[in-house]
């Protein structure tokens, strides 16, 4: 009796088994994917910093005219792992890029079925930055360092302003001194 009992739990455990496995079978999939860099610099830059989306919000057209702006959203780019050696890379600057707006002097230009508009880029002192030109060289320190800039909307000096939705990309990169 005891082999005819071993047996009925063994063979009720297979049953168990291929059910369980048929079951868990349908429960869903995914792709895991990992991506990054690395770099020869002296700070990594965070994850969340690479790539962000800055939301300026629904700007009422009369706000804009005649040149008018919106309050600056800040946006930082946060640095991890800062060695800092005793020659060099003791400072960094930034330097933004980007099409350049048609309606707004020194102001990324926006796409999409908004017009007469630009987005004005600012260090945190809120000097404007100009596209492709180094910010002014902000000092670092071993560890951990946040830089901080904002963004604004800024309507053209004279004419219309079409209201609309609008998206705009600027890409930064980082240079050590």
């Amino acid at each position: 009796m005891n082999v005819v009992f071993k047996t009925v739990m063994a063979s009720m455990a297979i049953l168990a088994a291929s059910i369980s496995g048929v079951h868990a079978a349908g429960a869903g999939t995914g792709t895991i994917s990992f991506e990054g860099e690395i770099l020869e610099a002296a700070c990594s830059i965070q994850p969340t910093s690479v790539d962000q989306t800055i939301p300026l919000g629904q700007v009422a057209k009369s706000q804009l005219s005649t040149g008018g702006v919106t309050s600056p959203e800040n946006f930082q780019i946060e640095l991890t792992g800062c060695a800092l050696t005793a020659l060099t890379d003791k400072t960094v600057t930034a330097i933004f890029t980007g099409a350049a707006s048609t309606d707004v002097t020194g102001a990324l230009g926006i796409a999409g079925t908004a017009q007469g508009a630009g987005i004005m880029i600012v260090d945190g002192a809120g000097t404007p930055i100009v596209l492709g030109a180094p910010t002014r060289p902000q000092l670092l320190q071993t560890g951990e360092n946040t830089l901080t800039f904002g963004a604004y909307l800024k309507g053209k000096a004279t004419g219309d302003i079409t209201p609309g939705v609008f998206t705009a990309v600027t890409n930064f990169s980082l240079a050590y001194q």
